[in-house]
C-alpha cells in the first residue's frame, strides 16, 4: 500500500505563555490523500489555523512528525522548507496578503520569481491565470484598486502560479460578500476537479458540506473526521505548463539573476514608496561623502596654493646666508661669502642659474614722500631664479649689474609707499636710497614668502651698485642658487655645502631648501587633512548607524510583506538579498548626492573668491562611492539579517 501523500502522527504545537506554556494541537493525526478536498473546521481558537499552517510548512511542530509524499518535513531547514512551500503549496489568505506596492499581475508573479522561471513565460502563465479568473481587465491594477473579491481572485492566481498540488485555504471567504464567496468556491471546485488537494479551513458548516471530508478540531483535538460522500477523489488532471518547470530548463544561473532583478525591483519599489524616510536615512551619507570629498578637496586646493606661494621664491632654489643661521649676531660680520664664491658655483653640473645677492636697509625719498625700504642687490638672472613676476617696465640685465647701472625695481609695496596715487607714469622717475639717486625701470609683485614677506618695501638694484654705491663693501648678503633640472635638490644641497666648506675653510654659512620648505608645508597640510578627513569618516559611521536604524525600523514595518514573501517560497537569502539591496541603494544614492554636493560646495566656494579653489581628486570621489557600498553592506547586514530569520506564521499574523 502506498504512502499517504499527507501524513501527520502524534502533532503537538505549544507556545509559550507567561512561565508556562500553552498546547494548541495535541497529538493530531491525520493523513489527507492526493486529490481529496478536506475542510477543518472548528471554532475559533480550536487549534485549526494552526494545523493548517503546520501542513502548509510556514510553521513547525513542537513534537510528532509531518510526512510529505514519504518526506520528513519537520525536521527540514528554513530553505528546504521554502522549497515545499515553493513547488507543492499555493495559500489563500482570508486578508489576501497581496503586496500592496505590486499590480495584480506583479503580485502573481512572485511565486515563479523565486522558482527561477523566465520572466516572459511567467508573465504570460500570471496573465493566463487572471484571465481564467476572470481578471483579465485588472491586471495592471494594484491591490488598493481592487474589490475584496477581485483581491481573492489574485490571490487564487498567485497560489496556482507554479502549479501547486496542494490548495490550502483559510476562510476564504471570510472577508467577501455572498455573492463574491461563492465565485471563490467555484473556483476551488473547478481545482479539486483538475484533481489538487484542497484544504480549507472555516468554521462555516455550508462550505465545509462542499467537501470529500470534514475534519472537525476542538480544543487542539480532532474530534471528527467523517466523509460527506461516496464519490471517488478526482484522479489528478493534466495541468498547466508549471512556472517552475521553466526555471529547470532556465538553469540555476538564469533563476539566480532572476530573483537578483526581482530583488533590486521590489527595493526601488519600496524606496519610492516611503521616499521621505528614504531621503532621512540618505542623509546621514549625504553629510559624510559630502564631507569627506570637500575636505580632500580642500585640502588639496590648500595645498596647492601654498607650493604656488613657495614657488614664487622659486622652484628648486638654494638659498646661501652668511652666518650660521637668521638669528646669528655675527653675520654682519662675516665677509667670507663673495662673489666668487658665486662664480664658482656657476660652474658646477648642478647648477642651472646663480644670481648673489646683498641686502641693506636704507630711506628711500621721493619727493617729499620718506619710507624704510629694504635694499635688495641681485644678479640679473635673481628675477627668474625666484620666479618673480614682472608687473610694469623691465628688469635689468647683465650689462647694468657689470657697469654698476643706477637702476632700480620696485616692488608693488614700495611703489604704493613712494608714490601713491601719483603711480602713473612713475617709470624712469629718480628716487633717492639714502644718497644715492637711482631711475624705477620696472615694477613686480610683491613678494608673499620668505623674510618679512609681503610687509617689506623692496627695492631691487644690481648687486655692484649696492656693493659700490650704498654699503662699499664686497662682500655678500647671500647667494641664491637654482638646481637644475633633474637634480635632486637635496644633493645639491650637500654638494653646494661641501664645495663652500672647502673654499672658506669652515661653514660660515647655512642654506635654506625651498624644497624643504615645500616638503614640510605639504606634510602639515597632509597631516591637517588627514585628520579633518577622520572627523569626516566619523559623520559617515554615524551615518550608516542611521541607515541599520531605519532599516530595522523598515524591517518592523514590512513583516506582513516578508511573511507573504516567505509563504509562497522565498528563501533566507532571497529576504537577505532584498534588504541588503536596498540599504546597499541607499547608501549609493546617499554618496551620489554627497558626491553632488561637495561640487556643488566648491563651486560656491570658487564664486567667494577666496584666492584659491578647491581640487578634486578621483581617487577620493571613487573611494567615497566603495565608502558608500561598504556602508550599506556592513550596516544593513544586521536588519537584513534579522528580516531573513523572521518566522513566516507569525510574520503572516502581524500583518
Amino acid at each position: 500500500m502506498a504512502d499517504p501523500f499527507i501524513e501527520l502522527k502524534g502533532i503537538t504545537r505549544e507556545y509559550p505563555s507567561g512561565e508556562g506554556t500553552i498546547a494548541v494541537l495535541k497529538d493530531v493525526d491525520l493523513t489527507i490523500d492526493d486529490g481529496e478536498m478536506v475542510a477543518i473546521v472548528g471554532a475559533s481558537g480550536s487549534g485549526k489555523s494552526t494545523l493548517m499552517n503546520i501542513l502548509g510548512c510556514l510553521d513547525r511542530p513542537t513534537a510528532g512528525s509531518y510526512r510529505l509524499q514519504g518526506r520528513e518535513a519537520s525536521a527540514l531547514s528554513p530553505d528546504e522548507l521554502a522549497e515545499l512551500r515553493r513547488e507543492h503549496f499555493g495559500f489563500i489568505f482570508q486578508r489576501y496578503h497581496l503586496l500592496a506596492e505590486l499590480t495584480a499581475l506583479g503580485n502573481v508573479e512572485i511565486p515563479a520569481i523565486y522558482a527561477g522561471a523566465d520572466q516572459r513565460r511567467r508573465r504570460d502563465r500570471a496573465a493566463a491565470l487572471l484571465g481564467r479568473l476572470g481578471m483579465t481587465e485588472r491586471t495592471s491594477h494594484r491591490p488598493g484598486q481592487l474589490s475584496g473579491g477581485q483581491q481573492q481572485r489574485v490571490s487564487i492566481a498567485r497560489a496556482l502560479m507554479n502549479d501547486a498540488r496542494v490548495i490550502l485555504a483559510d476562510e476564504p471567504t471570510g472577508a467577501l460578500d455572498s455573492h463574491s464567496g461563492q465565485e471563490v468556491l467555484r473556483i476551488l471546485d473547478e481545482l479539486h476537479a483538475e484533481g489538487r488537494t484542497v484544504v480549507i479551513v472555516t468554521h462555516d458548516k455550508s462550505i465545509a458540506a462542499r467537501a470529500d471530508r470534514i475534519v472537525e478540531i476542538s480544543d487542539g483535538v480532532i474530534v471528527s473526521d467523517e466523509r460527506t460522500s461516496g464519490r471517488c477523489t478526482p484522479s489528478r488532471g493534466a495541468a498547466a505548463p508549471a512556472a517552475a518547470d521553466d526555471a529547470a530548463a532556465a538553469g540555476a544561473l538564469r533563476g539566480l539573476l532572476n530573483r537578483g532583478r526581482e530583488a533590486f525591483r521590489m527595493a526601488v519599489l519600496a524606496m519610492r514608496a516611503h521616499r521621505l524616510r528614504t531621503f532621512l536615512t540618505m542623509l546621514g551619507i549625504i553629510i559624510g561623502i559630502a564631507s569627506v570629498v570637500s575636505v580632500v578637496a580642500l585640502g588639496s586646493g590648500t595645498q596647492q596654493k601654498i607650493l604656488e606661494n613657495i614657488s614664487s621664491l622659486g622652484t628648486s632654489t638654494l638659498q646661501i646666508f652668511a652666518g650660521t643661521s637668521y638669528g646669528d649676531t655675527r653675520s654682519g660680520r662675516i665677509t667670507t661669502l663673495v662673489v666668487d664664491d658665486a662664480e664658482a658655483l656657476a660652474r658646477q653640473p648642478y647648477v642651472a642659474a646663480v644670481t648673489p645677492a646683498v641686502t641693506t636697509s636704507v630711506v628711500a625719498r621721493y619727493d617729499s614722500v620718506e619710507a624704510n625700504a629694504q635694499v635688495t642687490g641681485v644678479g640679473d638672472r635673481y628675477f627668474d631664479a625666484t620666479g618673480m613676476t614682472l608687473v610694469e617696465g623691465r628688469l635689468f640685465d647683465a650689462a647694468a649689474v657689470r657697469d654698476m647701472a643706477q637702476e632700480a625695481v620696485l616692488d608693488e609695496n614700495a611703489r604704493d609707499a613712494l608714490f601713491g596715487d601719483d603711480a602713473a607714469g612713475l617709470l624712469g622717475r629718480t628716487i633717492l636710497l639714502g644718497k644715492v639717486p637711482l631711475r624705477v625701470v620696472g615694477i613686480v609683485e610683491t613678494s608673499q614668502t620668505g623674510p618679512g614677506g609681503s610687509e617689506n618695501l623692496t627695492i631691487y638694484t644690481p648687486y655692484t651698485t649696492v656693493q659700490a654705491r650704498i654699503l662699499g663693501s664686497m662682500s655678500l648678503r647671500s647667494i641664491t642658487v637654482k638646481v637644475d633640472d633633474g637634480v635632486d635638490t637635496g644633493l645639491a644641497e650637500q654638494a653646494v655645502t661641501e664645495f663652500l666648506t672647502r673654499r672658506h675653510g669652515s661653514k660660515d654659512f647655512f642654506i635654506i631648501n625651498s624644497d624643504d620648505i615645500r616638503a614640510t608645508i605639504t606634510s602639515t597640510t597632509q597631516t591637517m587633512q588627514i585628520l579633518i578627513a577622520a572627523i569626516a569618516v566619523i559623520s559617515l559611521v554615524v551615518g550608516g548607524i542611521g541607515v541599520m536604524n531605519i532599516m530595522l525600523v523598515s524591517v518592523s514595518e514590512r513583516v506582513s510583506e516578508i511573511g507573504v514573501r516567505m509563504a509562497v517560497g522565498a528563501r533566507q537569502g532571497d529576504i537577505m538579498q532584498q534588504f541588503l539591496i536596498e540599504a546597499v541603494l541607499v547608501c549609493l544614492i546617499g554618496g551620489f548626492l554627497g558626491i553632488a554636493a561637495a561640487l556643488g560646495f566648491g563651486l560656491v566656494f570658487t564664486l567667494l573668491d577666496t584666492g584659491f579653489g578647491l581640487v578634486y581628486s578621483t581617487t577620493s570621489i571613487v573611494a567615497a562611492f566603495l565608502c558608500s557600498s561598504l556602508i550599506g553592506v556592513a550596516f544593513g547586514y544586521l536588519p537584513a539579517r534579522n528580516a531573513s530569520r523572521l518566522d513566516p506564521v507569525a510574520a503572516l499574523a502581524k500583518g
